[in-house]
């Protein structure tokens, strides 16, 4: 129909052109019409006058004859040459094949008019008055004259006829384009005014159709935010249970059991981390969906991280025989900033994919730059394996959501199909690409490139408020608020675990009566609970009661902005749910502990960024501090033997690879100027240095870590 209504505008404004350019061309017919009815008009006058005058000739030579005054010859010599000049201009005018005959004769008689009066002149002047009047009484002067009249009668009526003709065609082509330019006047106006009222008609159907958006944008909107309320709900109702499970999964595997009954038990475990780990990608494809993931841009040591995530799949790859490496581009810059966290989610799925997938053979990981500059590097990360590929038709789907290559997969494998579609989306909010090369039964390829940002002269400062559980926390009473009978009941084992004396309460109103009576050290306050939930029972404890006792929220809530939420209501921090046991200890100890216990044995050790790394999973973190306590010392003493022979290459790569040595248990914030100062002025040839004052530190700092290593592998984990 737009289409249409177009064609009817450039139609009607055709016509409009068209009309103009007939109506110039009848106004100048009419114009040639006219021109012509004036030449018909002046030849009949002429004729007329013809007569006339060839009458005036033939009175005025009878008047000379009978008067005898031959002084009149002289004027009608002039009328006869005047006579002359009219016939000739009457022949040329009267140049009418129809009227050829008639004008020859009309010329023929004036010819023989004029002798006539020239042989009455002659004999006048010969012989007198008497042989004038005697030529004259012959009659033929009266013959030619009423043969002549006759004859301009009948050429009258032809040219009466030719003007009645032509006043008929001039009034003829009058109308016609009259009628022309009016009808097409007419088309012209419908055509514009068809294409007026359609594009008056379309403007209303998009004002409706904008009114329609904008009702369609706020029931998205108002949609949108029913999806996240029912995901923040399923998150809590769903990992409420979780946290149990795992929480007496945990314990029970601390507990005297059968080889049979740990193996039921392991298999408890897997299962629920599995579980948990699918729950955190449906949240995560959802909060990517919602807009609502958020990119950090924050400092983070890139030789660190790519080997946290070896050592995480080391032990695996060895299990089924792989041959597993990771090589990282030794003139990457290793400090960079961007997102450590995110970066590691999507490592951990490629390469978690290629180890499931390949049974036997090689899973190579490399790491090299696209390019370097001083604000900008854009690294390549190549996820390479022998497993069993995936067939060129399949590529296009891997990254949509709930899909894999092969429906097999899925019985043979397991899995959801969320891991890669999260990949590519994550990769995406960076700002990066990924791209895939793989061929069935010939293994795969995942190519990544992102890019990040170099970071110089940093010193990463993680925060200390991690687990000291070698440092028991006395002398408090906390008060719990939480309304699941199975979390009550692993909360009362770990208070009973750890010592603590505590009061556990239903719901948040019991909360309120609970210290309206009695002074407790901290509260673990549940967000959902009956009567009164978390949120209204820290705002009355926070505004009615007027007490500054520290809140920790306990929530299964796992959706972005709960913690601020939390914050915003008065409470003093946030732990989510399944809670872990080490990180719930490490709070109450931040609020709780005896600050001067804590003073005299200061621990070194922070498992902040190796808790961030690991995502709950105690083996990993087991793994890595066991390789702590074997490859600390090594390279400690392999540092001191390069700081004593002033070998500062050796000196260098030491303190380089050292730095993510040292980052795994939290040794960055103590140690990274001394490790960066001996590496800058091993580089720099510098005749100054500090090599054995920062070696000192160095040694100092690690063998204590080393110490408390060991420490928390002897404890119950």
């Amino acid at each position: 129909m737009k289409y249409l209504a177009l064609w009817l505008f450039l139609i009607g404004v055709l016509l409009i052109v068209f009309i103009q350019f007939i109506s110039g061309q009848n106004i100048n017919r009419l114009i040639g019409g006219n021109h012509r009815l004036l030449d018909e008009m002046q030849v009949q006058n002429e004729l007329r006058k013809l007569q006339s005058d060839v009458l005036t000739i033939e009175s005025d030579i009878r008047g000379a004859i009978i008067t005898d005054d031959s002084a009149h010859f002289g004027l009608v010599n002039e009328k006869i040459r005047d006579l002359r000049t009219q016939v000739s201009s009457l022949s040329k005018k009267l140049d009418d094949p129809a009227i050829g005959s008639e004008v020859s004769q009309l010329d023929f008689l004036v010819n023989e008019k004029i002798n006539h009066t020239y042989r009455i002149m002659n004999a006048y002047t010969a012989s007198g008055k008497e042989a004038g009047e005697a030529v004259i009484n012959t009659g033929r002067g009266k013959q030619i004259r009423d043969s002549l009249s006759t004859l301009i009668g009948q050429l009258d009526r032809v040219r009466q006829a030719q003007l009645n003709s032509l006043s008929g065609t001039i009034s003829n082509d009058g109308s016609r384009a009259r009628f022309l330019g009016f009808g097409l006047a007419v088309i012209a106006c419908i055509a514009c005014a068809l294409a007026f009222l359609y594009i008056v008609n379309k403007g209303r159907q998009q004002e409706r159709m904008i009114l329609m958006l904008n009702e369609s944008e706020k029931r998205i909107k108002e949609g949108a935010f029913i999806k996240e309320q029912f995901l923040a709900n399923m998150s809590h109702e769903i990992r409420t249970p979780m946290n149990a499970i795992l929480g007496f999964t945990n314990l029970l595997k601390r507990s005297e059991l059968t080889s049979q009954q740990q193996q039921y038990v392991d298999y408890i475990y897997s299962s629920s981390q599995n579980l948990l780990t699918l729950i955190n990608d449906i949240l995560d494809l959802s909060k990517i969906e919602a807009g609502m993931m958020q990119i950090e841009q924050a400092p983070f040591s890139l030789n660190g991280l790519i080997s946290s995530v070896k050592v995480m799949f080391q032990e695996k790859a060895i299990q089924k025989g792989l041959l597993f490496n990771i090589t990282v581009d030794p003139s990457v810059h290793d400090t960079l900033s961007g997102d450590p966290v995110r970066l590691t989610q999507i490592l951990i799925n490629l390469l978690s994919n290629a180890l499931k997938f390949t049974e036997k053979g090689y899973v190579h990981m490399t790491v090299f730059p696209v390019s370097q500059e001083t604000d900008r590097i854009s690294l390549q990360f190549s996820i390479k394996d022998s497993g069993v590929g995936i067939a060129p038709e399949k590529i296009g789907a891997i990254f949509d959501r709930f899909q894999q290559a092969e429906a097999e997969t899925t019985r043979r494998f397991g899995g959801t199909g969320l891991g890669l579609a999260i990949v590519k989306q994550l990769v995406d909010l960076q700002g990066g690409q990924i791209a895939v090369n793989s061929e069935a039964g010939k293994g795969s390829e995942f190519v990544i490139t992102m890019p990040f940002r170099p970071v110089y002269d940093y010193s990463e400062n993680f925060t200390l408020s991690t687990e000291q559980i070698q440092n028991p926390i006395r002398n408090i009473r906390v008060l719990i608020a939480e309304d699941n009978q199975m979390n009550q009941q692993l909360i009362r084992h770990l208070m009973k675990q750890w010592q603590m004396d505590y009061s556990l309460v239903n719901n948040g109103r019991e909360a309120v009566e609970m210290l309206q009576k009695e002074t407790f050290t901290a509260v673990l306050m549940d967000i959902q609970m009956p009567e009164m939930d978390g949120y209204a029972a820290t705002q009355v404890i926070r505004n009615s009661l007027q007490l500054d006792v520290p809140i920790i929220a306990m929530t299964a809530h796992a959706m972005n902005g709960e913690k601020e939420r939390c914050l915003s209501y008065g409470m003093t921090d946030y732990i989510s749910k399944p809670v872990k046991e080490a990180e719930l200890y490490s709070i109450l100890q931040s609020y709780c502990g005896d600050e001067e216990m804590v003073a005299e044995t200061e621990q070194v050790i922070s498992l902040d960024y190796l808790r961030e790394l690991s995502l709950g999973d105690s083996e990993f973190e087991n793994a890595i501090i066991r390789q702590f306590i074997v490859q600390v010392p090594e390279e400690i003493s392999l540092l001191q033997e390069a700081v004593l022979a002033v070998n500062r290459q050796q000196i260098k790569s030491i303190a380089h690879g050292m730095k993510s040595s040292v980052a795994y248990l939290g040794l960055t914030d103590r140690l990274s100027h001394n490790l960066h100062r001996m590496e800058m002025e091993a580089v720099s040839n510098a005749d100054e240095t500090h090599f054995e004052e920062d070696f000192s530190e160095v040694k100092s700092v690690c063998e204590q870590a080393v110490v408390e290593a060991r420490q928390l592998l002897s404890m119950p984990v």
